[in-house]
This record gives C-alpha cells, structure tokens and sequence, in this order.
C-alpha cells in the first residue's frame, strides 16, 4: 500500500499546470457559493516537498480554496527547505511522513525514533514548525512505534479513504474518492502523481456541492476539525494561567501566551541572559507537550521537557495538550 513513484514527467506537469488554470475560473463561483460548511473532510498528501510537485501542488490547493496537512519525508524537507517555507505560508499543515519512507514496523526502536526525530528537525529548521502528526509509511504501525511518537508528541494519523492515486489511479477515480469523502473521513492522496494534480479542481467542486469543506486534523484527538487559521484558534490565554518565568542560574525563561483552541494551547518562551541556555519545563499531570518549535527538544519523562538552543535564537515555543489541566507548566533556566 501507498507505493510510490519518484519522478513525474516535465509535459504531465506542464499539462496539469494548463487544467488547473483553465478549470480554476469555472469552479471558483461555486466554491465561494460555500457560505457555511456542513462537514469536513481531511484531504491529505504523502511524500513531499519535491519542489516542482510541490509548487504544482500548492498551486492548485490554494486556486481551489482548498487546505490540506501535507505529510513530509525527512529527506525531502532537507533538500528542499524552500518548499518547506511554501508549505508553510500557503497556510497547509505540515506532519511529519519519516525520514525516507521504510517499512517502519521492521526497524529497531532506535531507528524508528532516528526516523522520526530527524523529520522533525528537518522540517522544523526548513522554517515548517515541529510536526504534530505522524503518518507511518505504509500505514504499518505497532506499539513500539505508538511509544516512540508518544515521545515526540505525535498523534498518529492513518486513512479512512485510499485514493490509489499511488497505484494509478485515473482523475476522474481520485476525483471521485476524495471528493465523495464523508464527513469527518481523512482521504490518502500523494503530491506526485500527474492525475492527482489533475484531480484538484473536481475535488473541490465535489465537496463544495455537498455542503462540505476541507478541514484541519485535530493534534488531539486526531478528528477532522474547521480549520482555525495559521496557528488554529484565538489568542486567549489559558484558564488560571497569567504568565510567568524560572531563573536558576544565568538566565532567565518567560512564558506568555500564544493561540489557544479547543483542547490546545500554545506558548512562546523568551530565554534572557545567556545564549547558551537549558530550560526545563514541568507540565501539570495530565497535560502534556504535543510539540515544539526553535528548540533541540528531549523528553526525560511524560511531563517533562528540556529544551536547548537549537541555532534560531532564543525565542521558542511549545503546543500544549491539556487534557483539562489548563494551569501553565513551571519552567526553570541553566545557562551552560
């Protein structure tokens, strides 16, 4: 399942390209017909940033109105940082894929979890953010990798429809898959195949004539949620929480508030003092860290992480999973 190929050829490009503009100007008024949303359904793509593929794809996502989570191979993400930043500012969410797609269930735990930490730092040095979501190549998954994105603060993401755009799949096929997609279904495509870029325009249309909408999967709880912006929900700070930092020596760690949603919550760190800084961070059971940004991150127990200087300066921050423990964690800061 979810086999691949690597390359796509320059004319299927150029021809996919030639749809999406000329489709683009007849759907857009049934689009913005949309003024509510009765659903929404997770449209989700598998194996980039591969430049070219990745411009087409972004391309045709943001022609159509549409938003996706786009899940990156480490490898990728690496060699192609740009496309990273493009993600990022066409307003997609980025997961984290692996770091050169193996069958992860026949790997030590410590390759798994090379993997997986490598795609994040990746990513999140090529300007992406830190991953929240994990796919597992091939949707093969066991408790063993289960603990290793625990440790991460990855919530596992499968498929609930195949398009087998990846096993070549005609347009008028993917089309039909995704966009007849249910409610709260997450729909597996990949950015590389021609007929998939193809398909974009139908997708849209197809959801838009249902009443349905391309949402945003939930780091929490994994569902398919309305989308909520950039960061996903307001700037509210947490119940009971006011702010506050740790010194224990040299340096100084301050949280303040950043976007807040549902069952989440952000925080930004400012580390004064030192450039050369530890900070440790103690989360109130049952919360914990769902991920990070601009930081190297270690997790020596469930609710505790340490963050060190990763080269991006000294301002950093963190996504909180509550749990319903919306007090802030404590923070405390060693300069080296």
């Amino acid at each position: 399942m979810s086999k691949r190929k690597r390359s796509l050829e320059p004319l299927a490009l150029l021809a996919a390209a030639a749809i999406v503009v000329a489709t683009v100007s007849t759907l857009g008024a049934a689009i913005s017909q949309a003024a509510t949303c009765n659903g929404y359904v997770g449209l989700t793509f598998d194996d980039g940033p591969q430049g070219g593929t990745t411009t087409n794809l972004l391309n045709a996502l943001q022609q159509n109105g549409l938003k996706a989570t786009l899940f990156n191979e480490g490898q990728y993400a690496s060699a192609n940082p740009g496309s990273v930043r493009a993600e990022a500012a066409a307003g997609m969410w980025i997961g984290n894929h692996s770091w050169d797609h193996p069958h992860m269930t026949q790997l030590s735990q410590a390759n798994m979890d090379s993997e997986i930490s490598r795609t994040q730092n990746a990513v999140s040095s090529a300007g992406g953010g830190t991953p929240k979501l994990f796919r597992p190549p091939y949707g093969e998954t066991n408790s063993t990798l289960k603990s290793v994105e625990a440790k991460y603060g990855l919530r596992e993401i499968i498929w609930d429809v195949d398009s087998q755009d990846w096993n070549g799949a005609s347009v008028s096929a993917i089309a039909n898959a995704a966009g007849n997609a249910q409610s709260g279904q997450i729909v597996l495509m990949h950015e590389w195949p021609s007929n998939t870029i193809q398909a974009i325009p139908q997708i849209a249309q197809k959801l838009s004539s249902r009443g349905l909408c391309a949402g945003m999967i939930d780091p929490s709880s994994g569902r398919v949620i309305a989308p909520t912006g950039s960061g996903g929900g307001g700037t509210t700070p947490p119940a009971t929480s006011t702010g506050g930092g740790g010194s224990t020596g040299g340096c100084t760690a301050t949280l303040s508030a950043g976007n807040k949603g549902s069952n989440w919550y952000n925080l930004n760190v400012a580390v004064s003092g030192s450039n050369t800084w530890t900070v440790t961070v103690n989360m109130p059971s049952p919360a914990v860290v769902a991920s990070t940004w601009n930081i190297t991150a270690s997790y020596p127990s469930q609710y505790q992480l340490v963050a060190k200087p990763n080269g991006n300066g000294n301002n950093w921050g963190l996504t909180v999973s509550p749990n319903g423990q919306w007090t802030w964690p404590t923070v405390s800061c060693t300069a080296a």
